[in-house]
C-alpha cells in the first residue's frame, strides 16, 4: 500500500445518438454525464476488507485470512482480456452468490472481490471502500461502468501500479494515457462479470469521459467537444434491454428493406452530429448549431419510435419540453427509461423550472446537469462538496 486514502469519482454515460446501432455494426456517439460515483479508499490495520455499496448504508467485510485461499492457482492477469473464470466460480461460492443471479447488490459485491484480489494478489492488503454515486441505477445511465472505474482506479493507485496523480497543489487530476487505458481494461473485466458481454462503451465513456464514437466494436475518443447542458429525465417506467434489442432485430429480419435504411439513418445522424460538435468545439458554438443539433434530436427520436424502442412515457416527456421549444430524445434503450432534453445557452431559468416541474408532475425524475464532464478523476477532499464528504465519511 502506497497510501492512506484517496477520493476518485467517473461520470455516467448517455447515448446522444445511435441506441441499438451499437449491435449492428453502426456509428453511435456515447457521452459522459455530469452524474458521478464517488469512492472513498482507506487503507486500515483492522485485518479486513470492507466495502460499503452504492448508495447503500450496510458495510460488507471479510477476514483477509479467510479471503487468501481463493488466490490459490489463480492465473497472472495478463492482457486481462478474459476473466479467471475458476477464480469466479470460487468467489461465487464463497459468497453464495448464484451462477445465474442478477441482483445488482450481488454482481457488485462479486466485481469488487474478483478486483480486489487480481490487483493485490498475493500482497493482500486492509483497506475500506466507500461508494456513493448521484446515479440512479437500473436507468442506462452506466452506474455499474461509474463503480467499475472508480474501483478499478482506486484499486490500482492503492497497489502501486499506477500513480496517485494528485499534487499536493491540485484538487484533482488525471492519470496518463497508458495509465488511463490500463484502468479501463479493469473496469471492462468488472462490466463483464456484471453484464457478461458488455459492449465496453459504458466504461470507456466513464474513464475518458466527454464524447466517443463507437463503430464496428471501436471506440474513439473525440477530442475539443463542448460541454452541452441538458435536463435528464428518468421516466422510471422498467424494461429489459435485452428484449428491446430483441424487438429491434426481429423487426429488421421481419421488413429488412424498411429497416436498414432506418439504421443506416441513424448512424448518419450520428455522422452529422459529430461533425457539428466539432465545429462548435473549433470555431465557438452558434445558433446554428444548436438548431442543427435540436434537429437531430427530433429525427433520432422519430427513428427509435420506427424501431419499436419508443413508449408512451417518453412522447410525454417530448410533448412537455416541446411546448417550451425544447427538444428531447429518449436515451439507452427506450421503452421507458430516460430521455435527454437539450438546453440552448439562452434557454431562460423560468422555462426550466417550469419544464422541471411540469415533469414532476408527471412520476417523473428530473436533473439539471451537462454531458460532456471529464472521465475518471482523482480527487483532494477540497475538490469535493461537503454534502459528498459528509455522506462517504459516515460509513
Amino acid at each position: 500500500m502506497q497510501t492512506r486514502e484517496l477520493l476518485v469519482s467517473a461520470p455516467g454515460k448517455v447515448i446522444l445518438h445511435g441506441e441499438h446501432s451499437v449491435v449492428h455494426g453502426k456509428v453511435a456517439l456515447a457521452v459522459s454525464l455530469n452524474l458521478r460515483t464517488y469512492l472513498r479508499l482507506q487503507s486500515t490495520a483492522s485485518g479486513e476488507v470492507r466495502i460499503n455499496l452504492p448508495n447503500i448504508d450496510t458495510f460488507l467485510a471479510w477476514e483477509i485470512t479467510a479471503l487468501q485461499p481463493l488466490l490459490a492457482g489463480c492465473e497472472e492477469q495478463g492482457d486481462l482480456k478474459e476473466l479467471d473464470a475458476d477464480l469466479l466460480k470460487r468467489l461465487r461460492e464463497f459468497t453464495g452468490i448464484l451462477d445465474d443471479s442478477t441482483d445488482t447488490r450481488s454482481m457488485a459485491v462479486l466485481a469488487f472481490l474478483y478486483m480486489y484480489l487480481t490487483v493485490f494478489a498475493e500482497a493482500l492488503s486492509s483497506i475500506t471502500v466507500s461508494v456513493w454515486s448521484e446515479l440512479p441505477t437500473g436507468a442506462g445511465l452506466g452506474s455499474s461502468a461509474a463503480y467499475n472505474v472508480c474501483l478499478s482506479a482506486a484499486l490500482l493507485s492503492a497497489r502501486g501500479t499506477i500513480s496517485s496523480p494528485l499534487t499536493p497543489q491540485q484538487e484533482s487530476a488525471r492519470w496518463c494515457k497508458e495509465e488511463t487505458e490500463l484502468i479501463n481494461r479493469w473496469a471492462f473485466m468488472g462490466e463483464k462479470i456484471i453484464h457478461g458481454n458488455p459492449s465496453g462503451v459504458d466504461n470507456a465513456v466513464g474513464t475518458w469521459g466527454g464524447f466517443l464514437r463507437y463503430h464496428a466494436g471501436n471506440i474513439t475518443p473525440l477530442s475539443w467537444v463542448p460541454i452541452l447542458r441538458i435536463l435528464l429525465t428518468n421516466t422510471k417506467v422498467p424494461r429489459s434491454t435485452k428484449v428491446l434489442v430483441s424487438g429491434v432485430k426481429d423487426k429488421i429480419n421481419k421488413f429488412p428493406s424498411v429497416m436498414k435504411p432506418v439504421l443506416e439513418s441513424v448512424s448518419a445522424v450520428s455522422c452529422t452530429c459529430e461533425q457539428t460538435l466539432t465545429e462548435m468545439a473549433t470555431h465557438g458554438p452558434s445558433a446554428e448549431h444548436y438548431n442543427i443539433l435540436e434537429e437531430l434530436i427530433d429525427i433520432n427520436q422519430h427513428h427509435l419510435n420506427v424501431m419499436g424502442v419508443g413508449h408512451t412515457s417518453l412522447d410525454t416527456l417530448c410533448r412537455v419540453t416541446l411546448a417550451r421549444g425544447l427538444h428531447s430524445k429518449l436515451t439507452g434503450a427506450g421503452g421507458g427509461g430516460c430521455g435527454i432534453t437539450l438546453l440552448r445557452p439562452e434557454t431562460d431559468a423560468s422555462v426550466i423550472q417550469s419544464t422541471f416541474e411540469e415533469l414532476k408532475s408527471c412520476g417523473f425524475d428530473c436533473w439539471e446537469t451537462s454531458i460532456g464532464a471529464p472521465g475518471v478523476q482523482q480527487h483532494s477532499s477540497a475538490a469535493l462538496g461537503q454534502d459528498i464528504l459528509k455522506i462517504l465519511n459516515s460509513y
